[in-house]
This record gives structure tokens, C-alpha cells and sequence, in this order.
């Protein structure tokens, strides 16, 4: 028999304010504290930062022991910590939960909010909202969007399902539809056909929040892509626009896509239309960044991208799920 402590008695760190901890491993036999350890694996976290969490009991041992700052760290294998942002920003809108059962949550969220913490946010974001408003300690998200795009997240209820749930975005068996703006076909300077599949190899950019391609779909054999898009054109309109004299007004050919990702990679439906010379309206990352990652940006000029329907075979029910979000697009 193997002596020790079984992954079911071992020890769980409680959800405090819909936030749960995030672990960092310790290397063996280190003669740092705990704070000189965790200033020097997070260097862009202040001391002070770090020295409040302490104060505050955020920082635990792997056993749950809170930690103080002097802890020697030389028994431990883990730490546990709690993300605490201060003066986070409030974000001025809300998500909406469309769907709710024992085994799934799906929420249809408002452009500029994250799904999970990250960067600026933690209690703004979508999980920890939800957490706390729904009273769900356990919510998990079978998948992401950016916190640029608008539209559906589904979540896991309960612990158990979660790895059912996810291997279905793994496996590419749920259907997605997006709906986006850009421009006019005919502005783009490629001469595209609609409906069309777009393939490349994305890779993150060495700007660690955006990705950028290795290859297009025309230098690319079956085997050599990891996203692929199918996309059409729906609708064609123009939209004037005011210019530096008063008395006059701009036109601006637009259009409306529909966009089926076949594959999940990160910024995948913003880099294919960049790549097709059909940037979508109030990109920031693409075709060049316009601000920083952790910026708010301007809600008035919200991403023209939502996640507008998702459908799968519930592999824990076996029934058929279909959703459609609620939010519209307006250019």
C-alpha cells in the first residue's frame, strides 16, 4: 500500500468572493521565504502587493496553513493564492443569463468583459459575476471568447461534467456561428468569393496578446493548417459617416458575415478576415495595435464580433442544446 494523502482528502482552496486561487509550484529544496519567492517569481507584482495578500491570509500552503511573509519554504511543494486587483475597473453593463439547469449556464456577455480574471479584471469578469449572482462556487467555462466579442458562453455546473462538456469543443463537435462587420467585399484588395474556407497556421506573436500567421491557406497542403474558418457574405450596406466640414458626409461600404470557425485558435475569426483585407471595425490588435492588451478602449466603439448561436449534443443528457444570443450588432 502507498502511504500518504489521497487527491480526494487532500486539501481544496475555498472560492472567496466567486474568486478561486491560482497555484504556483515551489522548487525543492529553496532557501527563499515565501515572500522573496513570490517576488521573485512574480516581478511585476509589487512587494507591497504581496505583503497585503499576507496580511490579508490570501497566501496558503498546500496543506491550507495561511502563510506568513518569513515562512520558510524548504517542506512546501505548492502555494496557494488569491488574484486581488485594486481599483479594478467597474465595467458599465452586465451579462445576461439566457439558459440555466442543473448541468449548464449560458450567459450572453456584453463586449469588453472577460470571461475569466485576467489582467485588470477579476470581480468584473464573467465567471466571477456569475459565481457570486448565481450562488454556483463550482461554474466553470467549457470555452472562451475574447473579452473583445459580444455573445454566448456556456459553463459547467457542476465538477463533474466539466471534462464531458470541454471534450466537446476539443473534438470540434459543437456548431458555432459568429456574426460580424467589416468591410464591403469589393474593398478588400484579394478577389473574393462568397461563401469561402479560409485555412493557416497561427502561432502567438512574439506581443504575447496577439497571434499572428506562419502560412496562408494558398501556400498550405491539407495537413499543414491548425484554423480554418468557413465565412460568407449576408448582407451589403453603407453607412455615412460625418467629416472634418460639417456640411458634408462620408460613405462607407460595409457588409455583414456570417463566420463558422471549424477550429479554436485564439483571435482565429479577427487574423483570417485581417488576412483577407477585411479588418472587422473596431479591431484594436488587427491589422496593427491601436492600444495595449490591459486598456479599457472605448465602449462606445465596441469590437463589430458576437458569438450569435451554439448548438451540440449534450453528452451528459443526450439532449440537444441550441442557443442563440440576444445582442445585436450596430455599426
Amino acid at each position: 500500500m502507498v502511504c500518504g494523502m489521497s487527491s480526494s482528502n487532500a486539501f481544496k482552496p475555498p472560492v472567496i468572493n466567486g474568486v478561486g486561487p491560482s497555484t504556483v509550484g515551489v522548487p525543492a529544496n529553496t532557501t527563499l521565504s515565501a515572500i522573496d519567492f513570490l517576488t521573485a517569481k512574480f516581478s511585476a507584482i509589487a512587494r507591497e502587493e504581496w505583503l497585503s495578500r499576507f496580511e490579508a491570509q490570501e497566501i496558503l500552503s498546500a496543506a491550507g496553513r495561511v502563510m506568513a511573509p518569513q515562512d520558510s519554504l524548504l517542506k512546501e511543494s505548492h502555494l496557494h493564492y488569491y488574484r486581488n486587483i485594486r481599483n479594478e475597473p467597474e465595467l458599465p453593463f452586465k451579462a445576461n443569463v439566457i439558459f440555466q439547469d442543473d448541468y449548464l449556464v449560458v450567459a450572453d456577455k456584453p463586449h469588453f468583459m472577460p470571461v475569466t480574471p485576467g489582467g485588470r479584471y477579476v470581480q468584473q469578469s464573467l465567471l466571477v459575476q456569475l459565481k457570486q449572482e448565481l450562488n454556483l462556487p463550482k461554474l466553470s467555462p467549457v470555452h472562451r471568447i475574447d473579452r473583445e466579442t459580444a455573445g454566448l458562453v456556456v459553463f459547467s455546473v457542476r465538477e463533474q461534467d466539466r471534462n464531458a462538456y470541454q471534450e466537446l469543443f476539443r473534438l470540434r463537435q459543437v456548431e458555432k456561428t459568429y456574426v460580424a462587420i467589416a468591410g464591403a467585399p469589393e474593398t478588400s484588395h484579394l478577389n473574393l468569393q462568397f461563401p469561402l474556407v479560409y485555412r493557416s497556421m497561427m502561432e502567438e506573436d512574439s506581443q504575447f496578446f496577439r497571434m499572428r500567421e506562419v502560412a496562408s491557406h494558398a501556400q498550405l497542403d491539407s495537413s499543414e493548417f491548425n484554423s480554418e474558418t468557413w465565412i460568407d457574405c449576408v448582407e451589403k450596406f453603407v453607412i455615412d459617416t460625418g467629416s472634418a466640414n460639417q456640411n458634408q458626409t462620408q460613405s462607407t461600404s460595409l457588409a455583414r458575415y456570417l463566420l463558422k470557425p471549424l477550429t479554436g485558435q485564439r483571435h482565429q475569426l479577427r487574423v483570417h478576415m485581417n488576412s483577407l483585407g477585411l479588418p472587422l471595425i473596431n479591431d484594436q490588435f488587427y491589422p496593427k495595435v491601436l492600444i495595449h492588451a490591459d486598456d479599457l478602449g472605448e465602449f462606445s466603439a465596441p469590437l463589430q464580433l458576437l458569438a450569435q448561436t451554439i448548438a451540440f449534443k449534450d453528452p451528459v443528457t443526450g439532449s440537444s442544446r441550441s442557443f442563440e444570443s440576444l445582442r445585436q450588432l450596430n455599426a
